[in-house]
Protein backbone atom coordinates (compact mmCIF):
# COMPACT_ATOMS: atom_id res chain seq x y z
CA UNK A 1 0.00 0.00 0.00
CA UNK A 2 1.43 3.40 -0.66
CA UNK A 3 1.88 6.22 2.05
CA UNK A 4 -0.06 9.53 0.95
CA UNK A 5 2.34 11.76 -0.46
CA UNK A 6 2.67 15.30 1.90
CA UNK A 7 2.52 18.65 0.12
CA UNK A 8 3.51 20.88 1.90
CA UNK A 9 2.66 25.38 0.69
CA UNK A 10 3.03 28.78 1.39
CA UNK A 11 2.39 31.55 -0.19
CA UNK A 12 3.30 35.23 0.81
CA UNK A 13 3.71 38.74 -0.83
CA UNK A 14 6.19 41.64 0.21
CA UNK A 15 4.64 44.26 0.17
CA UNK A 16 1.37 43.17 1.24
CA UNK A 17 0.03 43.93 -1.44
CA UNK A 18 3.21 43.34 -3.45
CA UNK A 19 4.49 40.57 -5.44
CA UNK A 20 3.05 36.84 -4.83
CA UNK A 21 5.95 33.98 -4.66
CA UNK A 22 4.45 30.58 -3.83
CA UNK A 23 5.93 27.32 -2.52
CA UNK A 24 5.10 23.35 -2.48
CA UNK A 25 7.53 21.28 -0.92
CA UNK A 26 6.86 17.26 -1.97
CA UNK A 27 9.40 14.47 -1.54
CA UNK A 28 12.20 16.75 0.26
CA UNK A 29 12.66 18.92 -2.86
CA UNK A 30 10.93 23.39 -2.70
CA UNK A 31 8.87 23.92 -5.89
CA UNK A 32 9.38 28.10 -5.85
CA UNK A 33 7.30 30.64 -8.35
CA UNK A 34 7.19 34.61 -7.88
CA UNK A 35 5.98 34.77 -11.21
CA UNK A 36 2.49 35.22 -10.50
CA UNK A 37 1.86 38.80 -10.03
CA UNK A 38 1.01 41.11 -7.55
CA UNK A 39 -2.07 40.63 -5.19
CA UNK A 40 -2.14 40.12 -1.18
CA UNK A 41 -1.39 37.63 1.22
CA UNK A 42 -4.12 35.77 0.78
CA UNK A 43 -3.97 35.73 -2.50
CA UNK A 44 -0.65 34.62 -2.40
CA UNK A 45 -2.22 31.73 0.14
CA UNK A 46 -4.79 30.30 -2.18
CA UNK A 47 -1.98 30.37 -5.41
CA UNK A 48 0.06 28.24 -2.86
CA UNK A 49 -2.40 25.78 -2.50
CA UNK A 50 -3.53 25.69 -6.38
CA UNK A 51 0.19 25.22 -7.37
CA UNK A 52 0.24 22.49 -4.36
CA UNK A 53 -1.99 20.73 -6.01
CA UNK A 54 -0.44 21.07 -9.54
CA UNK A 55 2.93 19.90 -8.51
CA UNK A 56 0.98 16.59 -6.50
CA UNK A 57 -0.97 16.08 -9.82
CA UNK A 58 2.07 16.26 -12.30
CA UNK A 59 4.21 13.87 -10.00
CA UNK A 60 1.49 11.30 -10.60
CA UNK A 61 1.08 10.69 -7.14
CA UNK A 62 -1.84 8.38 -6.07
CA UNK A 63 -3.01 9.52 -2.74
CA UNK A 64 -2.16 12.93 -1.54
CA UNK A 65 -2.86 15.63 1.19
CA UNK A 66 -2.05 18.88 1.47
CA UNK A 67 -0.92 21.10 4.09
CA UNK A 68 -0.59 24.80 4.90
CA UNK A 69 -0.91 27.07 7.68
CA UNK A 70 -3.65 29.05 6.08
CA UNK A 71 -6.30 28.32 8.54
CA UNK A 72 -8.74 30.50 5.92
CA UNK A 73 -7.94 29.19 2.72
CA UNK A 74 -8.08 25.74 4.08
CA UNK A 75 -11.21 26.01 6.02
CA UNK A 76 -12.70 27.38 2.38
CA UNK A 77 -11.15 24.80 0.18
CA UNK A 78 -12.69 22.04 2.65
CA UNK A 79 -15.91 23.54 2.21
CA UNK A 80 -16.17 24.42 6.01
CA UNK A 81 -16.34 28.16 5.99
CA UNK A 82 -17.33 30.58 3.09
CA UNK A 83 -15.62 32.32 0.86
CA UNK A 84 -15.00 36.06 2.28
CA UNK A 85 -14.57 37.56 -1.08
CA UNK A 86 -14.73 37.66 -4.81
CA UNK A 87 -11.11 36.61 -4.99
CA UNK A 88 -11.35 34.03 -2.76
CA UNK A 89 -14.74 32.48 -4.89
CA UNK A 90 -12.45 33.11 -7.57
CA UNK A 91 -9.74 31.34 -6.54
CA UNK A 92 -12.06 28.40 -4.46
CA UNK A 93 -13.44 27.89 -7.94
CA UNK A 94 -10.27 27.65 -9.98
CA UNK A 95 -9.06 25.15 -7.04
CA UNK A 96 -11.84 22.79 -6.93
CA UNK A 97 -12.21 22.80 -11.12
CA UNK A 98 -8.25 21.68 -10.89
CA UNK A 99 -9.19 19.10 -8.08
CA UNK A 100 -11.85 17.40 -10.13
CA UNK A 101 -9.07 15.79 -12.30
CA UNK A 102 -7.56 14.11 -9.00
CA UNK A 103 -8.66 15.60 -5.38
CA UNK A 104 -6.09 15.81 -2.33
CA UNK A 105 -7.15 13.08 0.57
CA UNK A 106 -6.98 15.75 2.86
CA UNK A 107 -6.40 19.58 2.87
CA UNK A 108 -5.08 20.20 6.53
CA UNK A 109 -3.79 22.67 8.80
CA UNK A 110 -0.04 23.02 10.89
CA UNK A 111 1.86 25.76 12.81
CA UNK A 112 3.67 27.83 10.51
CA UNK A 113 7.13 26.32 12.34
CA UNK A 114 6.26 23.50 10.94
CA UNK A 115 5.60 24.52 7.11
CA UNK A 116 8.55 23.19 5.35
CA UNK A 117 7.26 25.62 2.18
CA UNK A 118 7.12 28.26 4.21
CA UNK A 119 10.46 27.23 5.40
CA UNK A 120 11.39 27.35 1.41
CA UNK A 121 10.22 30.65 1.35
CA UNK A 122 11.93 32.30 4.19
CA UNK A 123 15.19 30.61 3.08
CA UNK A 124 15.19 33.04 0.14
CA UNK A 125 14.87 36.46 1.70
CA UNK A 126 17.44 36.00 4.80
CA UNK A 127 17.52 38.70 7.06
Amino acid sequence: MERRLKVYFDGGCRPNPGRIEVAAVLRGLAHVRDDLGEGTNGDAEWLALIHALECAQACGAVAFDLIGDSRSVIEQANARAMARSEADRMHLARFQTIAAGHAPERIRWIKREQNLAGIALNARHPR
